[in-house]
Formats: C-alpha cells, structure tokens, sequence
C-alpha cells in the first residue's frame, strides 16, 4: 500500500483529492439526486411501514428477551461449578 508522508507532499495532496474528496463529493451529488427524486409516502403507506417496523421490533425483542432466559441457567450451571 501507499504510505502519506507527514508533512503531506504536494503529490500526496493530489493522491488524496483524487481518493478522497471526488468520491465522498460523487456520494453526496448521488444523495442529493435520490432524495429529489423519492416519494414521500402517503399516511396509508406510513402506517404500514410503521407497522411492519414494530412488529419486527417487537419479533427481535421476544427472540432476544427468550435466548437471555434460556442462558440464565446455563450461566448459573457454569458459575457455580467454578
């Protein structure tokens, strides 16, 4: 890989406009394009989203809530046997 020397070289100002700058400047023209050009949702259709995003919230909550009650006695088992 290239290493940038300290104090930054003239050449490597122009390494890191070339792969800094113009890449991070092309992402927030592309941004920039797709917000104009999205939709904003209707209520119908936010209410939907929302719905399905509590709900999968609610799924991950009782996965997480249900593997941490299964690991409670396993944690105990191995504790004690310390």
């Amino acid at each position: 890989g290239r290493h940038l020397a300290w104090p930054p070289r003239a050449d490597d100002e122009t390494f890191l406009a070339q792969n800094v700058t113009s890449p991070a400047l092309q992402f927030f023209k592309d941004s920039k394009m797709l917000v104009r050009k999205c939709a904003k949702p209707d209520k119908n259709e936010f209410t939907k989203i929302a719905m399905a995003t509590g709900a999968g919230f609610l799924v991950m909550g009782f996965i997480g809530f249900f593997v941490k009650l299964m690991f409670i006695p396993i944690n105990n088992i191995i504790v004690s046997n310390l």
